[in-house]
């Protein structure tokens, strides 16, 4: 049903209804699961959230677009109190169409002068419109919707401005005829009697709307006893709002702790709830690409680094700082903009140092006489199998980009491989060259390459055979996940390859028959093995 006839049903009911102020999406969805069938869009309470004063201070669009917010969060429908309308006839055409477009149900519109002032602030002093040009104003709202349903409520002002039964009477007679939907009947009299006259004198020409804030004593029964169409709250979430604000701000700051506040407020999943966190996280599922959802990550980051002197003394390379952070942060990072959150460290030496947040940790005791696979084993022992996993080196930073062109694979088994492996040749270290099916060419956009043989210090690839450097990073597909573990414990099982590094476990599933994709690409990434290396890193990173 639409929101217009929702409202229309609610102005000609035989009951009473309610409709109860709110001033935001939030506060409109907490009056909606209150179980209120319809919204006071309070003039008062959309100023006040703004800290302006209802004195026509906040523009009519920036009122516009409190209310859309309010509509798009809610099913039930909205009245706004429209003020006077903005302006003129011209103005109430252009806001009726504005509404009709953001779905609110309908507007209320008062006979002063704008800008308005609040009928509670010396209400006998302002003065009323002219009754001509407000019947006026009715009727171009009116000629300007589009849903027929659309409502448009006429509220009398005089009473508030002190001119008695009569006036309103005549008045109300007027908008009617200019084709009102309803008239709201308001009072600051501390008592029902004016409204009360007024029903009895009006009967049931056209539904009757009141604000009972001033008269709030009078017991329901009454309104319901005279026949009133709708009463609303008008107000009352807002200034509830107000105290609670009042005294959580006083207590904090006297206090100064949470504990004194935080289990008489709500707590942080229920504005998730309200904001409808669940409804975004079915859309992120449905719509957003899934790329390391499922991917587990074990950083290998045991070793001291030794090659760095002094830098390592107190803490392992993967800690050494690099602009500012540690370097695992650095690469924590990397892999957390690829989508990849659950990251498994490997720690050894000066394991307490290794305490980054958001990290799981896996630990090799024995690292000082043990090597890489050892410690990959004891990542694998903590991780929920099957998983597609990602190992890597704790002492190479990555682009993004080298990890999402890893994720994109298909194969089984993948590793990327630098053609640009030339450059580190005379840096006197040890590298893990590669040796592949085809060295990179035109051909190899439109062919798989596999990996024939990584080089390991006990089996060094000659310059001739090498086609690229290993980037230090090897995916696994859940699918092989049971291989890989099978195959690291064929290797560990002998105690020859207590010391064995990755290269040693990449050639084993080659010669076990496995086909281990290799991607070329030209750098983005980058082996810290050297002081100088810090220093470059620190421009990468």
């Amino acid at each position: 049903m639409k929101k217009t006839t929702r409202f229309r049903k609610l102005l000609e009911s035989d009951t009473l209804e309610f409709m109860c102020e709110a001033h935001n999406g939030l506060s409109a969805k907490i009056v909606e699961e209150a179980g209120f069938p319809g919204i006071w869009g309070s003039g008062l309470s959309i100023s006040s959230q703004f800290g302006v004063r209802d004195s026509n201070e906040a523009s009519w669009t920036q009122v516009l677009e409190v209310l859309e917010f309010m509509s798009d969060v809610t099913t039930v429908p909205i009245l706004l109190d429209g003020d006077t309308g903005y302006g003129n006839f011209n103005n109430m055409r252009r806001l009726v169409r504005k509404l009709e477009q953001r779905k609110v149900a309908a507007v209320c519109i008062e006979d002063k002068l704008f800008p308005k002032t609040n009928s509670f602030v010396r209400g006998t002093a302002q003065p009323l419109a002219d009754m001509e040009e407000f019947c006026g104003k009715i009727k171009a709202g009116k000629d300007a919707q589009g849903d027929d349903e659309f409502s448009i409520i006429a509220r009398v002002e005089a009473f508030i401005a002190g001119w008695g039964l009569k006036e309103a009477l005549r008045r109300a007679e007027a908008y009617h005829k200019a084709g009102a939907d309803g008239i709201l009947i308001h009072s600051a009299l501390g008592v029902a009697d004016e409204v009360l006259a007024f029903k009895k004198e009006w009967g049931g020409r056209s539904p009757v709307l009141i604000v009972p804030t001033k008269y709030y004593s009078t017991p329901t029964g009454v309104f319901r006893d005279y026949g009133f169409s709708v009463l609303i709250w008008a107000n009352q979430i807002l200034r509830s709002a107000i105290r609670a604000m009042q005294k959580t701000a006083g207590i904090l700051k006297s206090e100064e702790t949470l504990t004194a506040v935080e289990d008489k407020i709500a707590p942080v999943k229920e504005v998730f709830r309200l904001q409808g966190m669940d409804e975004l996280e079915t859309a992120e599922r449905l719509y957003l690409p899934r790329q390391g959802e499922n991917t587990a990550v074990v950083i290998l980051a045991a070793a001291r680094g030794k090659d760095l002197g002094v830098l390592t003394e107190n803490k392992p390379k993967a800690m050494v700082e690099i602009a500012g952070q540690p370097l695992l942060a650095h690469i924590a990072d990397a892999y957390n903009a690829a989508g990849l959150k659950d990251i498994t460290v490997v720690r050894g030496y000066k394991k307490d140092t290794v305490n980054l947040p958001n990290l799981a940790f896996a630990d090799n005791d024995a690292y000082a006489d043990t090597g890489e696979l050892y410690s990959l084993k004891a990542a694998l022992d903590t991780i929920r199998e099957p998983r597609d996993l990602i190992i890597a080196y704790g002492d190479v930073l990555v682009r993004k980009y080298i990890l999402q062109i890893l994720l994109e694979s298909a194969a089984p088994f993948t590793i990327i491989a630098d053609t640009n492996w030339q450059e580190g040749v005379n840096r006197n270290r040890f590298a893990d060259y590669v040796e592949c099916s085809e060295a990179l060419s035109r051909r190899t956009f439109n062919s798989v390459v596999t990996l024939k043989r990584v080089s390991t210090p006990a089996d060094i690839l000659e310059c001739g055979r090498i086609h690229g450097e290993w980037v230090g990073a090897l995916r696994v597909t859940a699918d092989k996940f049971a291989v890989l573990r099978s195959t690291l414990d064929g290797i560990l099982c002998e105690p020859k390859n207590r010391n064995a590094e990755m290269g040693y476990l990449m050639n084993a599933l080659v010669r076990r028959g496995e086909a281990v994709r290799v991607l070329y690409t030209t750098g983005g990434w980058l082996d810290i093995d050297s002081v100088e290396d810090i220093l470059l890193a620190g421009s990468f990173a």
